[in-house]
């Protein structure tokens, strides 16, 4: 990385910190944008910028939202009665995508990891527990990740 000019590597090491991307594949990158046109290089910088001003979360489910409420919890016609627990919104998207669920959700932005550090403290799990006290809900669906982490968060 030193035979690249020091804006370069700046660059470069602030895309090898977005998740899978390694040295190589952030240097790629790096090129690329530096061909792109400038009006693109822009687009792209706005758009994160406007992501990370404008994405909350969502105040019932925790989903990422534009305002107060994400789409699904906006809508009237969901079934609030029925709860997908999932791990993050990747997976709520993955749900939605098959167009066969019409209840709500609630994502925990994670799953147990003690061995990392990851305790029910770092995770939605006493927000849930408050909505369920709350609400009328009927059936809770523990949608996790078939894995260690995303089996003992199920538990």
């Amino acid at each position: 990385m030193s035979g690249y000019a020091p804006p370069i590597q700046r660059l470069i090491r602030e895309l090898s910190r977005l998740p899978g991307v390694g040295g190589k594949t952030a240097a790629r990158l790096a090129n690329f944008l530096l061909h792109d046109s400038p009006e693109d290089a822009r687009r792209l910088a706005e758009s994160i910028l406007e992501v990370k001003e404008k994405i909350r979360l969502c105040s019932i489910c925790f989903n990422l939202a534009e305002g107060d409420l994400c789409p699904i919890c906006a809508d009237p016609k969901r079934d609030e009665g029925t709860v997908c627990v999932v791990e993050d919104p990747d997976a709520l998207i993955a749900i939605e995508e098959t167009g066969s669920y019409r209840g709500t959700y609630h994502v925990l932005h994670g799953a147990l990891a003690p061995l990392d550090g990851i305790g029910p403290e770092d995770l939605h799990i006493r927000e849930l527990i408050e909505r369920i006290r709350k609400q009328v809900i009927g059936e809770v669906i523990v949608a996790t990740n078939p894995n260690v982490q995303g089996e003992s968060t199920a538990v």
